[in-house]
């Protein structure tokens, strides 16, 4: 079976000096001990381990299960395996005076992949070789990432470009980058929210009924934005945002796929941008002159990660209801969630409790979400109004295109591969049913 996966290859530097210092029980247990921090990091972020080749470790990201944002994710799995051996150096060197350096690098391509069980190789294909050519390249500490890889995770980490590599087996240079960064949350898909609007008038104007609505009525407001990825949800939120931000205050957060301790990481999003920063100071200095202020701060930095202690849901609940309120009551406020099918059920929870609770404060809450947003939580169809974004028809695709394309020339075979969608089968709806 062919498959577009990201490959990981990461390996010892100077294993055999360090095997000859060491008696083999001693060496033993240092490698061992290494191979059981890479396989529970690559594994964290979603990769199969598939072989250990000496001291060298191959993981895949895609196999059995391919994700949009494997490329990301093998990127961040690297960049947490640096931090990672860095606090296991800490204890070699405490208990036997040595320490480990690696080198990585990471690929993306087409590969055959097939079942171990049955006696076929994992992935066999040039990705992954050229995976393994950029971490023999790879200086002490390096991570080295190929161009197909870069293009998918630009948006999301700060790399350096290098001089093209004369990688063995390979006719010509390979274009090569090294990893300095991950960008925290940044999505795997960067957004054209440049791009012109096309057709979305009548979705517009019911988002903007429902925040004069919430606005009328001083209360809390939820509409849901449901498409399949790319379709346009950002794009018709940032047309609504754009319209009102001198209206409203304006604040967004993102689910992520996956992760430990993520329930309420769109909320330290919101946080970020409400506070100036991940700060507790800078929560009491939001709340400031709020009756209870100071217990709200610290139980929503407490949920966030920034404060002393922990809060129970109900009192995060509380807080965060009552830290909107106080923003919307200075100004009618705008909360976006992007990715939302991605949501913990206890962050579902707390939109629902804002939802039903709040009071004397317009606020509109705006979520964008998949449809399987209503497979992972079937009590979202009953909660708030819903739109539907369906494709654009081809003569909206071509009009959309003619704006992206400028004066640049498109092969006219190209639009026969838009599909001929009929006008009819657009829809909005008030409700979630799919």
């Amino acid at each position: 079976m062919r498959k577009t996966i990201t490959i990981v290859f990461t390996d010892v530097i100077d294993s055999t000096p360090l095997g000859e210092r060491l008696d083999a029980e001693t060496y033993r247990r240092i490698i061992s001990r290494y191979f059981i921090e890479v396989s529970r990091v690559l594994e964290h972020h979603g990769g199969t381990v598939e072989k250990f080749i000496g001291d060298a470790v191959m993981a895949a990201f895609g196999i059995p299960v391919v994700h949009e944002d494997d490329a990301l994710r093998a990127v961040r799995a690297a960049g947490e395996l640096r931090e990672a051996l860095a606090a296991l150096n800490e204890q070699l060197r405490a208990e036997y005076g040595v320490e480990l350096g690696t080198r990585t690098g990471i690929n993306t391509g087409e590969v055959i992949a097939g079942d171990p069980s049955d006696g076929h190789a994992f992935a066999t294909g040039d990705a992954v070789a050229v995976a393994q050519r950029l971490e023999a390249a790879a200086s002490p500490g390096e991570i080295l990432i190929g161009d197909a890889t870069h293009r998918l995770v630009r948006n999301a980490v700060l790399t350096e470009p290098l001089a093209p590599l004369d990688l063995k087996g390979k006719s010509e240079p390979v274009r090569a980058w090294r990893l300095l960064a991950v960008v925290a949350g940044a999505p795997a898909v960067a957004r054209r929210l440049d791009a012109p609007m096309v057709d979305r008038e009548s979705e517009l104007a019911e988002l903007r009924a429902a925040f004069e609505q919430a606005v009328r009525d001083q209360t809390a407001r939820l509409v849901t934005v449901l498409g399949s990825a790319g379709i346009g949800k950002s794009r018709l939120a940032n047309e609504l945002l754009t319209e009102i931000r001198g209206e409203a205050t304006v604040l967004s957060g993102r689910c992520l796929p996956y992760g430990e301790g993520i329930t309420y990481w769109p909320l330290r999003d919101v946080v970020r941008d409400a506070a100036g920063g991940l700060r507790r100071s800078g929560l009491d200095e939001l709340l400031a002159g709020e009756p209870d202020g100071e217990r709200i701060a610290g139980q929503v930095a407490a949920a966030i990660g920034v404060g002393d202690g922990s809060a129970a849901p109900e009192e995060t609940m509380w807080a965060v209801r009552r830290l909107f309120e106080h923003i919307a009551r200075r100004r009618p406020l705008i909360v976006g969630f992007d990715d939302l099918q991605w949501a913990e059920p206890g962050f579902v929870e707390l939109i629902e409790y804002v939802l039903g609770w709040a009071r004397e404060a317009p606020i509109l809450i705006l979520c964008l979400a998949r449809p399987d947003l209503l497979d992972r939580h079937p009590a979202w169809r009953s909660m708030g109004e819903s739109i539907m974004l369906e494709p654009l028809t081809h003569l909206e695709a071509e009009e959309l295109l003619d704006h992206l394309r400028g004066e640049t020339e498109v092969d006219p075979t190209l639009l026969n591969r838009i599909p001929r969608l009929p006008r009819a089968t657009r829809s909005s709806s008030n409700n979630c049913s799919p």
